[in-house]
């Protein structure tokens, strides 16, 4: 049998509930509004003419469980839609990693970003905007 003694933290020290959120694993009662981050494009992808666009949740886990039974998970979990340019259609992620864009032609781009429920109602947004340099040759 091993002694835990805990160690002392300091005021700085981030817990790991303040870095990754509420377990996963206790429901969480009165769950505050989902919340959507978006960063711009990263710098030097989109020199090369990739699109590379890092964004975070709170108050919602990016998962790929979905229907109406999803609904009553806590700690509440959802996923993406992303779409392009006005699109008629989007694309649906569901890793809560980095989205990719390639093969975009040069010039001013839009990609709206929706957090959304697991049966797919919408429910924040945000939309990126960037401008992809025409590549020299």
């Amino acid at each position: 049998m091993t002694d835990y003694t805990p160690i002392a933290t300091t005021a700085s020290t981030q817990s790991a509930k303040d870095i990754r959120g509420p377990s996963p694993l206790v429901a969480i009662e009165n769950e505050a509004p989902p919340k959507l981050i978006v960063d711009p494009p990263l710098a030097e992808p989109l020199s090369q003419g990739r699109v590379f666009i890092q964004y975070r949740t709170e108050n919602l886990r990016v998962l790929p469980v979905f229907g109406k039974g999803a609904l009553d998970v806590s700690p509440r979990i959802g996923h993406i839609h992303i779409t392009v340019d006005d699109a008629p259609w989007h694309f649906v992620d569901a890793s809560g990693e980095t989205i990719i864009l390639v093969g975009l032609e040069p010039g001013l781009h839009k990609v709206l970003i929706e957090l959304a429920d697991p049966t797919h109602k919408v429910i924040t947004s945000e939309t990126v905007t960037f401008t992809l340099p025409e590549l020299k040759r």
